[in-house]
């Protein structure tokens, strides 16, 4: 049985007398893919900063699993992996050195740094890019850049927000299809947040409905499907269904709220 990874408890946060997070409860099983959904400006990116330790909830605690059971790393930066909407790759640098970033951050010598970095540039999709400067690679292959340097920060547990959504409808399908298959090559436990309704059924094993103001988890989907998926899948009534199934929540706990 999987074992969890991750659990979020009882977070809630306000910011002076608006109440953005209330009573967040959620768990994260090793090797899964959780996402987070909701209307923008729900609150997903607060709950991210809650969890990565960049922001101190008013209540609750985030624990991660260790070799004694689980650990609080509430307000601790670093324990996570953390990626932003935007790929954050630094313009004067070669992709080879943005992607090494936290190994160079961590003490590693640089050229051990490259070296390590390189031998997952063909996984990700990013050989010969290794000398370019990020203003010459497409979106696409920033956002692999992106995540492979996510992925080389060494945590066990990643999260994504919204990594997808400045892309173009086919490069984003595209990205979807290569992401579910290396992050289950890799086996990575990962969050990541989005309110593209069918972006979260095709990556997911679960989604977390995140819904009200202030907002809280109101309702989870479990996707059956086997991974990875492709694109084919969104055209089956099995996803149809499930697309049916969220809207009517969303739609319902938008008006309650409202």
């Amino acid at each position: 049985m999987e074992k969890e990874i991750l659990r979020a408890e009882h977070i809630t946060k306000s910011y002076g007398e608006k109440q953005v997070l209330n009573d967040i409860n959620f768990s994260l099983k090793e090797g899964e893919l959780v996402c987070l959904l909701g209307v923008s400006g729900v609150g997903k990116t607060t709950l991210f900063n809650v969890l990565s330790g960049l922001t101190a909830p008013d209540k609750g605690k985030v624990l991660l699993a260790s070799e004694n059971g689980f650990t609080d790393i509430t307000e601790k930066n670093g324990m996570l992996s953390y990626m932003l909407q935007k790929d954050l790759l630094l313009p004067h640098m070669h992709v080879v050195d943005n992607v090494a970033l936290p190994l160079t951050l961590k003490g590693v010598p640089k050229k051990k740094a490259r070296e390590t970095a390189s031998e997952y540039f063909r996984r990700f999709g990013l050989d010969g890019t290794q000398n370019k400067y990020p203003a010459q690679l497409s979106g696409g292959m920033r956002q692999r850049a992106a995540l492979l340097r996510t992925y080389l920060c060494g945590n066990k547990v990643a999260l994504l927000d919204e990594p997808f959504s400045a892309l173009d409808t086919i490069t984003k399908a595209s990205l979807q299809e290569w992401f579910l298959e290396v992050m289950e090559d890799l086996g990575m436990s990962t969050i990541f947040i989005t309110h593209d309704i069918d972006e979260a059924i095709l990556l997911s094993d679960r989604i977390y409905m995140m819904t009200g103001s202030p907002a809280t988890l109101t309702g989870e989907f479990r996707i059956e499907q086997p991974k990875p998926r492709n694109q084919s899948f969104t055209m089956t009534d099995e996803f149809l269904q499930y697309k049916k199934d969220i809207r009517r929540l969303l739609f319902v706990d938008q008006i309650a709220f409202s």
